[in-house]
């Protein structure tokens, strides 16, 4: 058997649980919640930093995600490699003309898809919705680099999700590993990064510097420097962002750095559930 119709017998297998476990419909109830929620909250005023109010919905939306996708992300994939393990459908699907490395290519492959596509579905329509029912205009601009941005910060997320399962066996070590990794991507880096700045004066370039190590915060970076150019709310680092870095390499960075990120992780947990016995 090919690796191709391995990662294709893999895939069909994975998806039908996907499909059983109803994680789709989950991800499309979700999107669609928070997608009504900002619309028609932020559609009411007309405007914010430089956007109609569409724009507004966008980017608060876009900001919801950043918070939202990683958790979807490591929910979806930190318990897949070590539940299948523990109930022995690894070792009896394995056992078959199927390689580690089909199996788990298959997988990843089902499992992206599985968070990118309501995503790619839930944001134009959203788009087209408000432009419909509120005859607002839409920035088709920010709204393609809030889905690049979005889908890099997927790929990523679901990546260590996947690392996390292949080298936690247990899986309530697994899950509570995934919660750290959330939290530490949201929301202990800014505070981390705040009390660096507030102990020590480190020039803009060091600060930015720390921040990038972060993919979440290299989506926002990409993401509000669309929506303000000059990002004087950072202060002397936004000025140093805004003249030295510039709109297009923050997006670059925040659609680059999470890839690379996760492709690490991804080849880091491949090589390790290669190795590793089934049992």
């Amino acid at each position: 058997m090919t690796l191709r119709a391995e990662i294709a017998v893999v895939a069909r297998l994975d998806l039908a649980e996907v499909l059983r476990s109803r994680w789709l419909v989950f991800c499309l109830a979700v999107h669609a919640v928070l997608a009504a929620t900002f619309v028609l909250v932020g559609l009411r005023e007309s405007g914010v930093v430089g956007f109609t109010g569409m724009g507004r919905a966008l980017l608060s939306w876009t900001h919801a995600l950043l918070f939202l996708l990683p958790l979807l992300a490591l929910s979806a994939t930190g318990q897949v490699v070590n539940s299948a393990r523990d109930d022995g459908s690894l070792e009896l699907l394995l056992s078959h003309p199927v390689s580690r490395g089909g199996y788990f290519a298959g997988t990843t492959l089902v499992r992206v898809a599985a968070l990118i596509v309501p995503l790619l579905v839930a944001m134009p329509a959203m788009a087209v919705f408000g432009a419909l029912a509120f005859g607002q205009d839409v920035p088709w601009g920010f709204l393609l680099r809030g889905m690049a941005v979005s889908a890099s910060l997927l790929c990523c997320f679901t990546a260590i999700g996947l690392c996390v399962s292949t080298l936690v066996r247990n899986q309530s070590k697994a899950l509570m590993l995934s919660i750290l990794v959330w939290v530490a991507g949201v929301a202990l880096i800014d505070f981390g990064l705040v009390g660096v700045m507030l102990q020590w004066e480190l020039p803009p370039s060091a600060v930015f510097a720390l921040a990038a190590l972060n993919p979440v915060e290299c989506a926002r970076l990409a993401l509000l420097s669309a929506a303000q150019p000059e990002l004087s709310t950072f202060g002397p680092v936004g000025f140093f962002l805004a003249n030295k870095v510039g709109a297009d390499a923050l997006l670059l960075l925040g659609i680059g750095w999470p890839m690379l990120l996760g492709l690490t992780a991804w080849t880091w947990s491949l090589g390790a559930f290669r190795r590793r016995d089934l049992l």
